[in-house]
């Protein structure tokens, strides 16, 4: 029997951890739609061809800070479900990938079509409480 046994995860665990996948698989669809389909997928997004235009000549720096956060976000949740201790550093990064983006899109570069506020909001609101429920886990050890 080990020393320090891992208590059992509540089923509250395994909600929040499905959850998250299911959440950010969508930015995962989001981000490859818009690099392998990004005329079609900004078409039907609604978005004019001056955003579309801009979106494309992202420079490669910004567009990698913005896998970051995405495919970040993407492994926390995995590490989430398999109870690793390294959902909440994976978070961690996809929080810098997601701020490097957002803020340098907002205040630097200026794009032509700034994005709904309200979805901002939930992005940011999501991760920092997935970044906040991983680190509790651990700290409860239903992570190991």
């Amino acid at each position: 029997m080990p020393l320090n046994p891992t208590p059992a995860a509540p089923r509250s665990f395994w909600i929040v951890a499905v959850l998250s996948l299911l959440w950010n698989l969508f930015g995962c669809y989001d981000y490859l739609m818009s690099k392998l389909s990004p005329a079609s997928y900004f078409a039907a997004n609604g978005m004019n061809a001056e955003s579309a235009a801009y979106m494309a000549s992202l420079p490669a720096w910004l567009t990698a800070f913005w896998a970051l956060g995405v495919w970040g976000s993407l492994a926390g949740s995995l590490l989430l479900l398999v109870r690793s201790r390294h959902a909440a550093p994976a978070f961690a990064l996809s929080l810098l990938g997601l701020a490097v983006s957002q803020l340098t899109q907002e205040f630097w570069l200026h794009p032509p079509q700034a994005g709904p506020i309200g979805l901002v909001l939930m992005v940011w609101s999501a991760l920092v409480f997935f970044l906040i429920y991983a680190r509790s886990m651990a700290a409860r050890r239903v992570l190991r």
